[in-house]
């Protein structure tokens, strides 16, 4: 079986990194499997084709951008958020790696593939849901509006008060370019319940698949050890928190600042990772520490080894990958019950889901992990990482979306 997976940005990126991880364990299934990619960095491998190695797929690409870029100046009072008119893409139909695959499947696309090329697939189509763009009128995240379940318009997002808006026109182009054979993919239950009940993907077969992670690059460390890697306090608890924005209104920092001032605040130091601004942490009242931006596995698994909990107070997660490399490395998670991260942790079990979204609730959380005996607390750890090994290892993944491959290609024959 041959497949080709369609992946925007660089590979380093977080969704990309899930489907290069997903690529590499079907490879090892002995399927042909193999990526084209807006990335520069192909990392070497033969498998991984960019599209933007020519001075004229950039510069076509770059006008497209524009064009989209240009139809939101109307909306000149919209949100700061981040949002996808579908115009940017290129036409990868007819690359040799295309023509030859037996499948295809979509990731994370907006940049790569437009929503006019969707229509020309005539292979099976397996969609993986990264976020709601797939299926909204152009944002990523919806936040409280379900208007995606309708027609969209009146968006919220561009702040637009016409329900004929730009919104309504990305969305109807959407349903009208999707192709016949498509099987779409829910990272968590809650991203598939959001398929099912939309617009574009209502009458579409929706499965959920987790996403995955290569639980050996992300295994436990002493945490002793760990810690003065890190040059950080052997005797404090290390609270952990980060994303790599972490100034987003869907990772809800402002809920996790909250929360820490409402804890005892005894021995603990709080430990950030992502992009922040300088200083963002200063207001706390306890001893902290800034890793900045970490981009490599190695220094992510020194950091949740290093942690005694790692914390995730997002708003809105697709599915919460995070979570699952610092329970891969052995460490307990607080989050919200709520969005993807809900699906992933057992609570009381290998971590505490907090009642969405309160800052009380969170800060019990936490203080609920750091005041565990030893013992409870070590079985936690032990938990929390057999659960990353059976649920959401890359080689139990690539096992689960091969057999959708597999249906797909059965239901083109028929």
């Amino acid at each position: 079986m041959k497949v080709v997976h369609l992946v925007a940005g660089e590979l380093s990126g977080g969704a990309a990194r899930g489907a290069y991880w997903l690529h590499q364990a079907l490879l090892n299934l002995e399927v042909e499997s193999s990526i084209i990619t807006t990335a520069k960095n192909t990392l070497g491998d033969k498998s991984v084709i960019s599209l933007t190695d020519s001075v004229l797929a950039k510069l076509k690409l770059a006008a497209l951008y524009k064009i989209g870029r240009m139809l939101l100046r109307v909306y000149r009072d919209r949100r700061p958020l981040i949002f996808s008119t579908g115009i940017d893409g290129l036409d990868f139909t007819r690359h040799p790696t295309y023509l030859s695959a037996d499948v295809v499947h979509l990731h994370w696309v907006s940049g790569l593939v437009s929503t006019r090329v969707l229509r020309k697939i005539k292979k099976p189509v397996v969609w993986t849901l990264r976020d709601m763009w797939p299926f909204t009128g152009g944002c990523h995240h919806s936040l409280e509006c379900d208007r995606y379940t309708k027609s969209c318009g009146s968006c919220p997002q561009l702040r637009s008060t016409r329900e004929r808006d730009l919104t309504r026109f990305i969305l109807r182009h959407k349903q009208a370019s999707l192709p016949e054979n498509i099987r779409i993919v829910g990272i968590s239950r809650w991203m598939s319940d959001c398929a099912s009940k939309s617009a574009v993907f209502r009458e579409c077969q929706v499965t959920t698949i987790s996403n995955n992670i290569d639980t050996r690059l992300f295994s436990p460390l002493p945490k002793k050890l760990a810690k003065q890697a890190l040059g950080l306090d052997e005797d404090q608890k290390i609270v952990l928190v980060g994303a790599r924005n972490v100034a987003s209104v869907y990772k809800g920092f402002d809920l996790f600042l909250e929360a820490v001032g409402g804890m005892t605040k005894e021995n603990i130091r709080v430990v950030l990772f992502g992009n922040a601004e300088e200083g963002v942490l200063d207001a706390l009242g306890v001893p902290t520490t800034n890793l900045g931006f970490l981009s490599d596995a190695i220094a992510l698994r020194l950091a949740y080894s290093a942690a005694d909990v790692f914390v995730v107070p997002s708003r809105v997660d697709a599915f919460g990958k995070t979570l699952v490399e610092a329970m891969s490395c052995g460490t307990p998670v607080v989050c919200f019950n709520a969005t993807g991260p809900k699906d992933i942790v057992e609570h009381r079990l290998n971590g505490y889901l907090a009642e969405p979204f309160s800052p009380v609730d969170l800060a019990h959380g936490i203080q609920w992990v750091l005041d565990q005996p030893s013992e409870t607390y070590a079985e936690m750890c032990r938990s929390a990482r057999m659960r990353a090994e059976l649920c959401f290892d890359s080689q139990v993944i690539a096992k689960e979306y091969l057999a959708l491959y597999h249906d797909a290609l059965r239901s083109a024959e028929t």
